[in-house]
């Protein structure tokens, strides 16, 4: 019997299962404060993409930027428990690990901040 049952599955049973695992690592990352901070500031954001953009495309932009944070996010989190799970101590590579993943976090946030500020920008100055 294989290690890992998933790799067995096929058709609709793969997807199902995937699907519960997906819905099991939202679960975990609940938990992060960090997630559950950006998780909570997309259920104001994305009805609000909806009133900020004028097009389908700019509310896509909006919305799409709030959405990309919280990938990395999970991403980050998964990068820094597989790195947990190794060890508690230091290692440069450790290390090295947890802040490209933070530097991720940072840069998804930072264009975050900029498409919905020059969105706002746009909004408010527009004839």
């Amino acid at each position: 019997m294989p290690a890992n049952l998933q790799k067995n599955r096929t058709g609709l049973s793969r997807v199902w299962h995937a699907f519960g695992y997906s819905l099991s690592g939202l679960k975990a990352a609940w938990f992060e404060k960090a997630f559950r901070q950006e998780a909570i500031g997309a259920f104001a954001l994305i009805p609000m993409a909806f009133y900020v953009g004028n097009t389908w495309l700019e509310t896509a932009l909006l919305a799409g930027t709030v959405v990309l944070v919280m990938v990395v996010e999970l991403l980050n989190t998964a990068i820094e428990s597989a790195i947990d799970r190794i060890g508690p101590e230091w290692h440069e590579l450790a290390k090295r690990a947890k802040d490209t993943g933070s530097a991720a976090v940072l840069l998804s946030l930072l264009l975050c901040i900029a498409v919905w500020a020059a969105a706002f920008y746009a909004k408010l100055f527009s004839a």
